[in-house]
């Protein structure tokens, strides 16, 4: 199974790399942008018998690994092999 894992800054916390591409982006015509928050994001590729035990492997891991959770936020999503899509 895959488990995508999204890590953002928390709302509270200042992004200056956020700001600078915000900023570029106003340069670059895009005004319409108001904001941008950076983020990490991962593929898991785990071997676990079920969606259930994928998806609780993939939240472990995010929290004690992948992200800092006193300044930053997760969520997991989890694709069974039969869920994928063929590119």
């Amino acid at each position: 199974m895959r488990a995508r894992v999204f890590v953002t800054l928390k709302p509270s916390v200042f992004d200056p790399q956020g700001t600078i591409v915000t900023d570029a982006l106003h340069t670059l015509g895009y005004d319409a942008v108001k904001n941008v928050r950076q983020g990490k994001y991962f593929e898991l590729e785990i071997d676990a018998g079920s969606e259930e035990e994928a998806r609780r492997l993939a939240l472990e891991a995010a929290d004690k690994l992948l992200a800092n959770t006193v300044i930053e936020s997760y969520r997991v999503e989890v694709e069974s092999s039969t869920e994928r899509s063929v590119p």
